[in-house]
């Protein structure tokens, strides 16, 4: 009986090791040698947000401004992406996902997050994206009967 209690020590301490020293491993991506996304500052005086819950956040914030837009017709400014193009566009490239250096690209090429904002939004201040009608592209939100549909046509 005292060894199976002897055994069963060994193996939660082990466990505990095996655990504390996954964590305590550093990432893949720094490992590696990749180096973190320089983040520019925006244009204005500070964020809609303190930087460190922006930077947790922010899909959650786009995706519940974007529900209350398309959704409930509810338009406000703090969190939209307009607001956000036209704080963060690179002076460069006049946009925030042109290049890899470019504010969205930088960080999402870096955790490796494809995002679809672009199907849509323009990556430029003042901007409107190009759609080409029938060019067969619709956006991975659309469901599937209605990409088979054509421009004009209704249900």
């Amino acid at each position: 009986m005292a060894s199976i209690r002897t055994m069963g020590t060994w193996i939660r301490t082990m466990t505990l090791v095996v655990v504390a020293a996954f964590l305590a491993a550093p990432s893949f991506n720094v490992m590696a040698g990749v180096d973190l996304p320089t983040i520019k500052k925006g244009k204005g005086d500070k964020c809609v947000d303190d930087n460190d819950y922006m930077r947790r956040h922010h899909p959650d914030l786009l995706n519940h401004h974007r529900d209350g837009t398309m959704r409930q017709g509810i338009r406000t400014t703090k969190y939209s992406l307009k607001g956000c193009v036209e704080c963060h566009a690179s002076e460069a490239t006049g946009s925030v996902a042109a290049s890899k250096e470019d504010f969205c690209a930088a960080c999402h090429a870096y955790t490796a997050v494809k995002v679809d904002c672009w199907d849509c939004h323009a990556t430029k201040p003042g901007k409107r994206p190009v759609h080409k009608p029938g060019s067969g592209t619709a956006s991975p939100l659309m469901s599937t009967a209605q990409q088979g549909m054509k421009s004009g046509e209704s249900k």
